[in-house]
């Protein structure tokens, strides 16, 4: 054939090589496609009956796991929620078990974290209270709002469980109180009464019942609620021998910086003891304002 092909139509033998390998090439391009989608389907068939023969061996292999007590529990939550019909009744939420839960539909996860949420000190006062379940979706919630039906804590005569007494108001002198005693004035406490007595110590006592705006944390507010619950004795006022005194003796003194307690010092010793408040005005570095808030601590003896 090739010679005849060579002889008729004056093909040499490179042409008729050329021609030959075009004829193929043109026949596996037709065949291709053809081919392409006969081997890919095929695969895919396969492969897709492989996935579900797969999936139905796991399925199978866990539910016998589970009911071996060996198991997955989110597989049995999807089974239970398949293969059970909710079985609705009226109930009480803060008595019912798991199982009862279980009955409505709930998975067992489910119905041990509304179980456990009652153990822990929760309660459902009224129906809507299934609401802040997050277990509990609202399809679900619609479906068990019409069977709740919550017993009442206590008989409608029945005595309470906690009896509140109610403090009779006092007042206490805070110029003498320890920290027990200034605990006592409703809306102290313990913080608030060591301070109160902390700066007490500084100053040598309160003359005034604003001074409490002084100590740190006592605001208008504050002060409002316990302003009445309190009384000063002046007399028990720690006062200072300002002649005598010496620099460390002042140091302690909120009112006074250190170069007023230098100069109050330093102008006795230059112009004999001081008479009167009236005196101070002369130390030229005390305002009048310093002085009128000093004097109270203040002893010319």
């Amino acid at each position: 054939m090739k010679n005849w092909f060579i002889n008729n139509f004056g093909f040499s033998k490179r042409e008729y090589n050329g021609l030959l390998a075009l004829l193929v090439l043109l026949l596996a391009l037709t065949l291709t496609p053809t081919a392409y989608r006969y081997y890919f389907n095929k695969h895919e068939a396969i492969s897709q009956y492989e996935k579900l023969a797969l999936q139905k061996l796991i399925l199978t292999d866990r539910y016998d796991r589970k009911r071996n007590g060996s198991g997955n529990e989110d597989f049995e939550d999807r089974f239970s929620k398949i293969n059970k019909k909710p079985n609705y009744h009226v109930f009480d939420p803060n008595t019912i078990g798991e199982k009862e839960w279980q009955q409505f539909g709930l998975s067992p996860k489910q119905a041990m974290s509304i179980v456990n949420y009652v153990k822990k000190g929760g309660h459902f006062y009224k129906p809507e209270d299934l609401q802040k379940m997050y277990t509990i979706s609202p399809d679900k919630y619609q479906a068990l709002l019409p069977y709740v039906e919550i017993k009442q804590l206590n008989k409608p005569n029945a005595k309470p469980l906690y009896t509140f007494i109610k403090k009779a108001p006092i007042i206490v002198e805070i110029n003498t109180a320890d920290t027990i005693v200034l605990d006592e004035i409703k809306g102290v406490g313990a913080a608030f009464a060591r301070r109160i007595v902390k700066y007490r110590e500084r100053l040598g006592g309160f003359y005034a019942k604003e001074q409490l705006l002084e100590v740190f944390g006592v605001d208008t507010a504050k002060f409002i609620e316990i302003k009445d619950q309190i009384k000063i004795d002046p007399e028990a006022i720690k006062k200072i021998e300002i002649n005598s005194a010496e620099f460390d003796d002042l140091k302690k003194h909120p009112y006074l910086n250190f170069k007023q307690m230098n100069a109050i010092v330093q102008y006795r010793k230059q112009h004999g003891p001081y008479k009167s408040v009236s005196d101070l005005s002369k130390v030229m570095i005390l305002k009048p304002e310093t002085i009128a808030k000093i004097a109270p601590y203040l002893d010319f003896k």
